[in-house]
């Protein structure tokens, strides 16, 4: 089913391939539509689009997607952030969702405006993700609004796990199916991937990144929340060139997929400076040690 979506996907038992590919801060899509569609012919199973990352202005991920699904037939799953909107905001663009036959969201509290901006733009916050889900769940129960797959974030990379867990439970007491966690790349995320897997009942969806060289190393683990690299990842990258780069990040994704690989129900790749090139060829040798359903047995 090529154009299953991802609960049915889920369900089947497959392991769906995830890539999320940012959308572009101007007017015209063109290159963001020309790098969706050849992830797409490459085997992922779902274009994922972020909601305005890191509080700065991009195209609105749902519109996007809309576009993305009804001019390609590609699969999508919209982010969407609690930080611009409020309920009945929300509620107006799901509805706009299911107009276009899009029932699946990934639902995130949202990173805080840009600094720079704040003089001028003011995040609303009415929710978090948590309450977003139980908030919509009530609109399911009332028939205001059909069912959506919903699905949430999960920080295998938190310092207190305990209680990210603790937090993950209460979002699939609010309605969350399933998890997206933020990238693995050491012993320690693959050991929280296995508590989650022990703990939650809902998918998980592995995070893989793609990390392209040593600067790119460093400015993620200390700038960028969620992150934590390890120290024997940063080591590997120092000295490479581009293209040695690029072979290092593909042989740490394959290496760290297979090791997720009893833990995770599927997995869901970050695609670093649009490198749609790099990203294809992760997909296929995922593929190619996956066959797509006997990964990890």
């Amino acid at each position: 089913m090529r154009n299953a979506t991802l609960e049915e996907l889920l369900r089947e038992g497959t392991k769906p391939i995830l890539v999320e590919f940012d959308p572009p801060r101007e007017t015209a899509p063109g290159a963001f539509f020309t790098g969706a569609q050849e992830l797409w012919d490459a085997g992922a199973d779902v274009i994922t689009i972020a909601d305005c990352p890191i509080g700065k202005v991009s195209i609105d991920a749902s519109l996007l997607a809309a576009k993305l699904k009804r001019e390609r037939g590609i699969q999508v799953l919209p982010h969407m952030a609690c930080r611009d909107r409020n309920l009945n905001a929300i509620q107006a663009l799901l509805m706009g969702l299911e107009m276009e036959e899009i029932r699946q969201v990934l639902l995130i509290t949202g990173d805080p405006v840009a600094q720079e901006d704040r003089d001028s733009v003011k995040g609303v916050f009415q929710l978090n993700s948590r309450t977003l889900a139980e908030a919509l769940g009530g609109l399911f129960e009332k028939g205001r609004l059909s069912p959506f797959f919903l699905c949430g974030a999960l920080n295998v990379n938190a310092r207190n796990f305990d209680a990210e867990l603790s937090r993950a439970r209460q979002k699939e007491e609010s309605g969350i199916r399933a998890f997206l966690t933020q990238p693995i790349s050491g012993p320690r995320a693959v050991e929280n991937v296995k508590k989650a897997r022990e703990s939650l009942n809902g998918y998980i969806l592995g995070g893989l990144f793609p990390i392209v060289s040593y600067k790119n190393a460093c400015f993620l683990q200390k700038e960028v929340k969620g992150m934590d690299i390890d120290d024997d990842v940063l080591r590997l990258y120092e000295g490479l060139d581009r293209e040695q780069g690029e072979i290092m990040a593909r042989r740490l994704c394959r290496d760290m997929a297979r090791d997720i690989a009893p833990f995770v129900d599927g997995y869901y790749i970050m695609t670093p400076f649009r490198r749609v090139n790099l990203v294809k060829q992760i997909i296929m040798d995922i593929r190619e040690t996956d066959d797509s359903k006997s990964f990890g047995t």
